[in-house]
């Protein structure tokens, strides 16, 4: 009897290992977060600006043509990494990319924007994080692709490298000015 009971945490480990092992097996990858907004409208929201900025960023600004949507904070290495992608992909591809500065001190984020550039189309500042919850935001940097019609198209977590961008972001967003004109 000793023996049966000394092979039950053996049992439940198998059992729990093969519990977690089931995604890995179905060859989903474990490093891609799932949406539920994809395909569907961007929540409404209206963000005030960073001081000193003419206008922030709200659900209104969206449509009418596919565009970025990048969650970032100064406090935020990854962030930082991915600046250069963006800028990059900005001007010299011509996309248009919307900022949403998530529980940063507005101070911060101006410095951090003034020492490694502005690239945004417009910011709004969500000090609080309510709008980055209402997008799905599991934390900074994430990267959204939205759609002519407001639509969230594509969701990326973690820092943009150039890989990304041009196996999935640019495609897309071709994709969609293709089908957005026709």
């Amino acid at each position: 009897m000793k023996r049966l009971l000394a092979l039950v945490p053996l049992l439940v480990f198998a059992l729990v290992a093969g519990w977690m092992a089931v995604p890995l097996l179905d060859g989903s990858d474990p490093r891609v977060l799932p949406s539920a907004l994809i395909d569907r409208e961007a929540p409404d929201f209206a963000l005030p600006p960073l001081p000193g900025r003419e206008s922030g960023f709200a659900r209104d600004d969206l449509g009418g043509r596919p565009v970025l949507v990048n969650v970032f904070a100064s406090w935020c290495t990854p962030c930082l990494a991915e600046h250069p992608v963006l800028t990059r992909l900005a001007r010299e591809e011509g996309v248009t990319v919307y900022g949403i500065n998530y529980r940063d001190e507005p101070e911060d984020a101006l410095t951090w924007l003034d020492r490694h550039g502005d690239l945004y189309t417009a910011i709004g500042a969500d000090p609080e994080g309510r709008v980055a919850i209402d997008w799905g935001v599991y934390g900074v940097p994430e990267t959204f692709v939205v759609d002519a019609a407001g639509r969230i198209r594509y969701r990326h977590a973690g820092p943009l490298t150039p890989q990304i961008v041009a196996e999935e972001i640019l495609p897309l967003l071709r994709y969609l000015e293709r089908n957005a004109t026709s």
